[in-house]
């Protein structure tokens, strides 16, 4: 009787539900909190349940459940709310993931810093992307492996006992005692992760964790299909050209300058994890022994700096150094100089790097940084050190040509990566790619290896997102660019005593036109302390204004190369939010697109300087 009340009240909330829910990549922080993600939203959404209210309006007004959709998402959450009430669960015990291997990957991460024994049973087919020796031999995660015919043949277990199986009916799932986690593969969607028990909760924030840096929550559009399907609503599973991919990666090609294959993964750190298992597998082939080295900024976008540590805490011989990137350090100077220090210990170098920089908007000396990196270097005992490999995040400006040809980088080993939910889909889905210059695409096999190792690859629909906007990218680079380089401009010219942190007009002649810049505003006080106080609480003043004043448009989020409107967001707060505190950035950064109402920002930002 319960189990159909709900069933019939999901219904309901299907039909209701907000366009939002299935379409946005990136949720507002202003009515978000972190420390409450997803338990927020689901509070609310119970207490809709107990009044059986399923008004669009009063479903549109619930909180914002992650501020990525990578994350989690409200169609996530009901979905992950639904399983867990036909089990009598948790809702914090499921964990829908958009890969069908992660979740085994997560407990076992867990149980390999904690020590502690697992053992994985099955009674039909593990997932395809599924290799043990691999996850064995590289990312140091050890296990029992067993095929048994049912719950029945499980025998007592000092450990973890993980069941993998598959079914459509996923209400129909009958849990045991013996078991602590159930992964259930759903073909083509993922999978779904119930946390059997409450010795084993524990074990959630380790695996949210591992769903926020190392994959993605199972997507808006195969949560819905799953949640039609349980409720038995007569939807057609969707079908999508099977060229998308051709389509996605001659235009990844294209845009980037290169022939190598492209990788297209279900989100930028999807792409960035294959990336980094990719090159430690290959490492540790080539210089078995050798120590390996991720050179990272030190205030980069806070998923990359936490996905490297998180990497080097698994793996003993990996390590993570901080490199100084930009404000009063040079990129190319601290490069050249951790590059000796790697050589002189005789080390595998692999460094990653945001151009433009993030937040401070910073271009390094190209020529520069090409001799820095094609220096050859000699360790200790004399012998030539081991060649760096330059992974490059070019997200701000994905347009520009590093790699192909005769270009700037064509001559050292170097990779770039972008994040898909800027401007490759312009805000529409969160799949990322990685391309290599000829230098470096040898690494390109070994890095798909565990792409699909970890099934990150993008989805059907993500893809076809792609074929969709690749095509119209420059233009809309170009269009969002002359809005932020007149909006600079107007702020330079009311508020002179702002710093402004943008690309400079001859950089852009080069290529460099990104539409995200950062403001650091004029402060006053006696000390730094009290300075710094004014200049934080000027930055959400002006924010707040934005988003309250234009709320069709100016949003308090975290997004960039959107198709529409105008994001604002504070770095320390946001994308910084596992640096480390003295390297966070507590400056405003502002992200315009080339569809805004631009006299309109002009007047309310006026409007703002003639009241301080």
């Amino acid at each position: 009787m319960e189990d159909n009340k709900t069933m019939q009240f999901i219904t309901k909330v299907l039909l209701n539900m907000p366009k939002e829910w299935l379409k946005l990549t990136t949720h507002r922080l202003d009515i978000y909190e972190e420390k409450l993600a997803k338990t927020q939203f689901l509070e609310q959404f119970e207490k809709l349940f107990s009044q059986n209210n399923v008004s669009p309006s009063a479903l549109a007004e619930l909180p914002t459940a992650y501020d990525y959709i990578r994350l989690g998402h409200p169609l996530s959450c009901v979905m992950e709310w639904c399983i867990a009430r036909t089990h009598r669960l948790k809702a914090k015990n499921v964990i829908s993931f958009s890969s069908s291997t992660i979740p085994l990957m997560a407990v076992l991460r867990k149980n390999a810093q904690d020590h502690k024994k697992t053992q994985i049973l099955y009674n039909q087919e593990l997932p395809g992307s599924f290799n043990a020796d691999l996850l064995q031999s590289v990312y140091g995660y050890q296990f029992e492996l067993k095929k048994v015919e049912g719950p029945s043949q499980i025998t007592d277990f000092d450990g973890s006992t993980i069941w993998v199986g598959s079914s459509d009916n996923l209400a129909a799932v009958e849990l045991h005692s013996a078991i602590d986690f159930y992964v259930n593969i759903q073909a083509s969607y993922g999978s779904i992760l119930l946390i059997n028990g409450p010795d084993d909760e524990s074990y959630i924030p380790a695996v949210q964790h591992v769903r926020r840096r190392e994959t993605i929550a199972m997507t808006p559009a195969n949560c819905l299909d799953l949640l039609n399907r349980m409720t038995d609503s007569s939807c057609e599973a969707s079908k999508y050209d099977a060229n998308n991919k051709v389509k996605v990666q001659n235009a990844i090609k294209e845009i980037t300058g290169t022939s190598a294959k492209p990788l297209v993964a279900s989100s930028g750190l999807s792409i960035q994890y294959a990336i980094m298992m990719g090159l430690i597998d290959d490492a540790m082939e080539k210089y078995p022994g050798k120590d390996i080295k991720f050179i990272v900024p030190t205030n980069c976008y806070g998923g990359t700096n936490d996905q490297a540590r998180r990497v080097a805490a698994c793996i003993d011989q990996v390590e993570v150094v901080d490199l100084a990137v930009d404000g009063e350090n040079d990129m190319v100077q601290s490069i050249d100089a951790v590059l000796d220090q790697m050589a002189a210990i005789d080390v595998v170098p692999f460094i990653i790097a945001e151009i433009p920089t993030n937040p401070r908007v910073e271009v390094p000396d190209l020529q520069k940084l090409r001799e820095v990196l094609s220096k050859e270097r000699k360790t200790a005992q004399g012998v030539t050190a081991t060649d760096p490999v330059f992974i490059l995040d070019q997200t701000f400006c994905p347009n520009i040509h590093f790699l192909g040809g005769n270009e700037i980088l064509s001559s050292v080993k170097a990779l770039s990566y972008a994040s898909g939910s800027k401007f490759p889909s312009g805000g529409l889905c969160t799949a990322g790619y990685c391309v290599a210059n000829e230098k470096a695409k040898y690494l390109v096999e070994k890095m798909d290896t565990h792409l699909k190792l970890c099934d990150n690859e993008a989805t059907d629909l993500q893809m076809e997102i792609l074929a969709m906007q690749l095509p119209s990218m420059k233009q809309r680079i170009q269009d969002a660019y002359q809005n932020t380089r007149e909006f600079v401009d107007y702020i330079h010219k009311t508020l002179p005593g702002a710093k402004i942190n943008f690309v400079s007009e001859d950089l852009a002649e080069l290529g460099f036109t990104p539409s995200v810049f950062s403001l650091d505003l004029p402060t006053k006080g006696n000390t730094d302390d009290e300075k710094e106080a004014y200049k934080r609480a000027l930055n959400h003043k002006l924010i707040n204004r934005m988003i309250t004043e234009i709320p069709h448009e100016s949003k308090y989020c975290v997004s960039y190369g959107q198709l529409k409107g105008c994001y604002w967001t504070i770095p320390a707060t946001s994308t910084q939010g596992t640096t480390k505190e003295g390297d966070k950035d507590y400056i405003a950064r502002v992200a315009l697109s080339g569809n805004m109402d631009l006299e309109m920002h002009k007047k309310v930002f006026l409007d703002f300087v003639e009241e301080i």
